[in-house]
């Protein structure tokens, strides 16, 4: 196989738990996208860069659009890391808001994350106590899948990490 790194930004730990599976099953590096450097990631044929998502954002998603000039002609995939259900309408709007010019051809997976308010900073759980209350309005039957999830996990700890979730991206990399 060729030369591999994972890179990864996690905020609260699953983002991170998915690349040591990806490097487990691998066999390739890692590091955290806040201490990689350009020169040290432009070494690798394959990067797999992993995010979580907050807002619809990838965190680490602009270390690629920085340096995607010195990064081109590598195989470069993304998996974002959320604590939602998969859902395709979901992945679109991620795919749409993320991976604009020179990165819409970049393979864009997904893995469900964790959630444990207990180690949310002051700011993400308020953010998600205001998005309850704004939700808990609607009609349970009108419900986005990320709003049910919400709903559900809110005042509780889950964790829907499984490396099973990894399969399409072992398999998409070994099929290249």
């Amino acid at each position: 196989m060729s030369s591999t790194i994972v890179i990864y930004q996690s905020k609260y730990g699953a983002t991170k738990k998915y690349a040591e599976w990806l490097v487990e099953e691998l066999s390739c590096d890692l590091i955290e996208t806040k201490k990689a450097t350009i020169q040290q990631i432009e070494k690798y044929d394959t990067v797999i860069l992993g995010g979580g998502i907050y807002a619809t954002g990838i965190a680490g998603i602009s270390f690629l659009k920085k340096h995607q000039e010195r990064l081109k002609g590598k195989k470069i995939i993304v998996f974002a890391v959320g604590a939602s259900p998969y859902d395709k309408k979901a992945m679109a709007v991620l795919k749409e808001r993320n991976f604009k010019t020179g990165l819409a051809h970049i393979p864009c997976f997904y893995c469900r994350g964790a959630w444990n308010e207990e180690i949310m900073s002051w700011k993400d759980r308020t953010l998600c106590n205001m998005l309850k209350k704004v939700v808990e309005k609607k009609d349970p039957a009108t419900y986005e899948p990320w709003e049910a999830a919400l709903m559900e996990a809110i005042g509780s700890k889950c964790d829907w990490t499984k490396k099973e979730n990894l399969k399409p991206i072992i398999e998409f990399i070994q099929a290249k």
